[in-house]
């Protein structure tokens, strides 16, 4: 007989072993186990280690040797197969990682570029604004020749209203000049 359960809302909990890592710590490891077997030092070691494996099973008598030539070095086949089947998985799960980390960055390099090229945008728009409102603005030549031309122009008016009255002018100017 089938044991009901009141609750249907919530999934039912699944019978395994539930083996409960940290998976960043995880593949950190794997990380620093796939930069290890991808140097030259490894391969240094690997090979020297084989060179004298092979040569301790093959030089010495038979009853010092521990993995035999005549049985084709099973052990060493063994030892090789399996730090290959945990080597390969490692190695993939630390690519696996840096790829997911180069998306992030892409992403966040994307988003930058977005944002310098809507800055970049309002920046042009914010420059022709300003060109367009100091093409109005006076320049100092400008300002200066309309100020020759105004000197001259009392100038003129002034030698004009001297020619009218000349004795007033004068003692006009005298006034204020004492007045100041």
């Amino acid at each position: 007989m089938v044991k009901r359960r009141e609750d249907l809302s919530t999934p039912r909990r699944g019978r395994r072993l539930d083996v409960q890592y940290d998976s960043d710590a995880f593949g950190q490891f794997s990380e620093s186990i796939a930069r290890y077997l991808g140097t030259a030092r490894f391969l240094v070691w690997q090979t020297v280690i084989i060179i004298v494996w092979i040569a301790y099973n093959t030089l010495p008598p038979d009853g010092w040797q521990f993995d035999p030539w005549a049985r084709g070095l099973v052990l060493l086949t063994l030892v090789l197969s399996l730090q290959a089947s945990y080597a390969a998985p490692l190695i993939l799960l630390a690519a696996n990682r840096q790829e997911a980390r180069d998306r992030v960055q892409a992403e966040l390099d994307r988003n930058v570029a977005e944002r310098t090229r809507a800055d970049t945008e309002f920046l042009a728009r914010e420059i022709a604004g300003v060109r367009l409102m100091l093409a109005d603005v006076v320049t100092g030549d400008e300002l200066r020749e309309q100020l020759a031309d105004l000197t001259s122009a009392i100038e003129k008016l002034h030698r004009r209203i001297e020619g009218l009255h000349p004795q007033a002018t004068t003692d006009e100017a005298a006034t204020s000049l004492d007045a100041r």
